[in-house]
């Protein structure tokens, strides 16, 4: 099954309607797609490398509307459809461990494991049954995204198609060294 939506997201970023694939595919993958936009962005920065900013913006104002939507799914609809989502991916541990530290830690948990693969839609619906602010969830949702989108269009604009395979493979990699210098740059800032 996630090969055919990997062959379908595909096919999409090459169409005329690329765009709007992506703000689809961004949107739903914040609550519920298993399939990350990356799929379709890499190709599209790579065929228009100067479209690179514009599709990092799409795709970040996209997963942060999904995101409220996911969020208000884990707010006011996790018994009826949230619980379902987190078991159809079978992340029921995962959502239990974050569920008890959202509420100390959202908005850190969203900054940090919003740059990385990890699914996003995890965290948008345990922001919503936690009941983090919503403002809090907004603002470190828009943080967290834009610098994933922006990073990836910024190594693919610079660097081009040999990027391409390196963040395919390694994209847990990239987001998990800037995700330790963010932190390292927290710890700086509260030492200082």
């Amino acid at each position: 099954m996630l090969k055919r939506l990997y062959d379908w997201t595909m096919a999409k970023a090459a169409s005329k309607n690329a765009t709007t694939w992506l703000a689809g595919v961004s949107f739903a993958e914040s609550s519920f797609f298993p399939i990350p936009p990356d799929i379709l962005m890499v190709p599209m920065v790579l065929a228009n490398r100067q479209a690179a900013w514009r599709i990092a913006t799409i795709c970040t104002l996209a997963s942060v509307v999904g995101g409220i939507a996911g969020y208000m799914i884990g707010y006011f609809l996790y018994e009826a459809i949230g619980k379902a989502v987190i078991d159809f991916y079978h992340l029921e541990a995962q959502f239990e461990t974050l569920r008890h530290t959202f509420v100390e830690y959202g908005a850190e948990i969203l900054i940090i494991k919003g740059m990385t693969p990890i699914p996003y839609k995890l965290l948008t619906i345990t922001a919503g049954v936690a009941k983090l602010n919503i403002w809090v969830f907004i603002g470190a949702s828009i943080l967290s995204r834009a610098i994933r989108f922006y990073m990836v269009a910024a190594l693919l604009y610079w660097f081009g198609e040999p990027v391409r395979a390196f963040i395919e493979k390694r994209l847990t990699l990239v987001t998990t060294a800037f995700a330790v210098a963010l932190i390292g740059g927290f710890l700086a800032i509260k030492l200082i």
